[in-house]
């Protein structure tokens, strides 16, 4: 085990999650010709 404070895991990944989310939904966003509905979206987060 290290004793350096400065040696911690940069990994974080409930981040990792949440950027993964975001970027599904940029995606449905872009590739939509209009708004996406709420059920979509719920469906692209993991909801239903």
């Amino acid at each position: 085990m290290s004793t350096d404070p400065f040696d911690v895991e940069l990994e974080d990944p409930e981040l990792l999650d949440e950027v993964g989310l975001t970027a599904s939904l940029m995606v449905a966003a872009n590739q939509s010709e209009g708004h996406l509905a709420q059920d979509e979206i719920d469906r692209l987060l993991g909801l239903r």
